[in-house]
């Protein structure tokens, strides 16, 4: 039904997907609008793979911590001693899999500079990153080739940006 849906009625195309690393950092963008969320959980599904987000450990109260489990969501303590990159890199080495997704802009406003966490987890974590590039324009989910990263944050943020050259938001203005 959701392929119907995604692929019939909102005549979305995904490309250049390829079966994912048994672990991996996907960056996803642009973030404009509370709807790319649910367009997330769609490709997630059509895909079929086991991907997870974050969100902070107070939206994860019952009954809300029920759909927040669900969903994949795995709570973090901002305000804890351990910073959320050794939080969520401690994730990544207990488990065998583990695919996280996260908004490298941090926020569904126009930016002009990244948050950098998913760059430092994946490079503690020692895993790939995979752009996935959300263009309302022409309604494609393009996947990149699993990216490792170097010891040159400017490259790699420039390499990895690159995969998102010509993507509009659902919201334009905040591309």
């Amino acid at each position: 039904m959701i392929k119907f849906i995604f692929y019939k009625i909102f005549k979305w195309k995904i490309i250049g997907f390829k079966k994912l690393n048994k672990k991996c950092i996907l960056i996803a963008g642009p973030h404009t609008h509370w709807v790319d969320f649910f367009l997330g959980l769609a490709i997630r599904n059509i895909i079929n793979e086991d991907i997870k987000f974050i969100g902070k450990k107070e939206l994860f109260f019952f009954p809300l911590n029920l759909i927040m489990n669900y969903l994949g969501g795995i709570p973090v303590n901002r305000n804890s001693n351990t910073n959320t990159v050794d939080q969520i890199s401690n994730i990544f080495i207990r488990r065998k899999k583990f695919k996280l997704a996260i908004s490298p802009e941090g926020t569904r406003k126009k930016v002009h500079k990244w948050k950098t966490g998913f760059y430092y987890i994946a490079k503690k974590s020692k895993v790939p990153v995979i752009c996935i590039s959300l263009n309302f324009l022409d309604r494609t989910v393009t996947f990149s080739n699993p990216y490792k990263l170097t010891n040159n944050k400017d490259l790699d943020f420039e390499n990895l940006k690159k995969n998102f050259r010509g993507s509009v938001g659902k919201v334009k203005k905040y591309s």
